[in-house]
């Protein structure tokens, strides 16, 4: 048990510092005289910076904020919400000699796993709502990995741990993530295209729930990502740059906008233009203002990379308000690589921001799902 101290009760006078300033344990802020040895509660969600500085043992941090991302503090730490912080300040001040400890953290498994934080970006797609982003999840919250001894766990002055493994959460650890998943595929389908790719990622992803993600397709895309069904997706949409040039001519790109991004001589014509609902894309999502009739058909083509001869069964899930439609409802192939077209219409009005629904086609062995999304702009 170490001795407790506010660190409102601690501010560094000769630095200037007062305790309504103290209290938020920023550098330089705290005296080393009261607070070396003891622990520190402060009224701010910081770094640690200040506590570790001043020399104390450790710190109890208050903040109302959400506590499902662990940060590396140089310090021992325990973040507090507003009603057991409140709690402890009460201790330490009705409590002449008030003492605290700081137990090892605990590991427990989060049952309501998997969900996307808070800080994780939403859709929709700002540059073209009708394109589905974000494609899919990937695992990216307290992630522990191999971390170079020589990189400072905290990033805090004078915390001269070396470590060989660390805690850090973001895109920055999803993304290696879904591309270590990419490179797999790509091991065991060399000539697959990068949109094959993406294909067989999001097809085979596990579905979330818009229960635990308000946000529905906009935090999740596809879903969660399942590496090891990725390379055995059944079925793939592919798309080629042809389809990519179709589709930014629809969008209203000139000749010369286009030959920035290609760098060759290809141009954009009316026999040329696209529209993004066709782009060959394996989700689906539609943008429509509140209470207006829908209907919308879209155009896509799968390849056959599943069983050689197979039957596939258009099994769709949709909520009232819309009705869903894809003709033919039935794909038969009869070799690998074979491509088959189909459309899928989506018809009815939606009521609130964002509507889900799903496409998937279903051989007996595989199943490939595609996300359907219509949503106010």
């Amino acid at each position: 048990m170490y001795p407790m101290i506010y660190g409102g009760d601690a501010p560094n006078t000769t630095a200037g510092s007062q305790g309504s300033y103290s209290r938020y344990c920023q550098p330089d802020s705290l005296d080393q005289n009261l607070v070396k040895g003891k622990i520190v509660l402060c009224d701010l969600v910081v770094d640690g910076e200040g506590a570790f500085q001043a020399s104390a043992v450790g710190t109890v941090i208050i903040g109302p904020g959400r506590k499902d991302v662990a940060y590396s503090f140089p310090l021992p730490a325990s973040y507090l919400g507003i009603e057991d912080g409140t709690n402890v300040y009460i201790y330490l001040n009705s409590t002449r000699s008030p003492t605290a400890t700081i137990l090892k953290t605990n590991e427990r498994k989060d049952a309501f796993a998997p969900y996307i934080p808070p800080f994780s970006s939403r859709g929709p797609n700002v540059a073209t709502s009708n394109i589905l982003k974000p494609d899919l999840a990937a695992p990216g919250l307290n992630i522990l990995a191999a971390w170079s001894p020589i990189s400072p766990i905290s990033e805090v002055e004078g915390d001269n741990r070396k470590l060989s493994f660390n805690i850090l959460s973001g895109t920055s650890m999803a993304c290696p993530h879904a591309t270590g998943a990419a490179a797999y595929v790509k091991s065991l389908h060399p000539k697959w295209s990068p949109a094959a790719i993406k294909s067989a990622l999001m097809t085979t992803a596990d579905p979330m729930s818009a229960g635990k993600n308000p946000e529905a397709e906009f935090a999740y895309g596809a879903g969660n990502i399942n590496p090891s069904k990725a390379p055995n997706p059944g079925l793939i949409y592919d798309i080629d740059a042809v389809d990519y040039i179709k589709c930014l001519c629809g969008q209203g790109y000139n000749t010369k906008s286009l030959q920035l991004l290609t760098g060759d001589n290809s141009s954009c014509s009316d026999a040329i233009n696209g529209t993004v609902n066709d782009l060959n894309y394996p989700a689906f999502a539609l943008s429509t203002p509140p209470l207006t009739s829908i209907n919308r058909v879209f155009n896509r083509i799968v390849t056959n990379v599943g069983s050689p001869t197979s039957t596939y069964k258009a099994i769709l899930n949709y909520p009232l308000g819309l009705r869903i439609k894809v003709t033919p409802s039935i794909l038969s192939f009869t070799s690998l690589g074979q491509k088959l077209p189909y459309t899928l219409t989506i018809k009815g009005t939606i009521d609130k921001f964002i509507v889900t629904a799903s496409l998937t086609w279903d051989d007996g062995t595989f199943q490939v799902r595609s996300p359907i999304a219509v949503f106010f702009p």
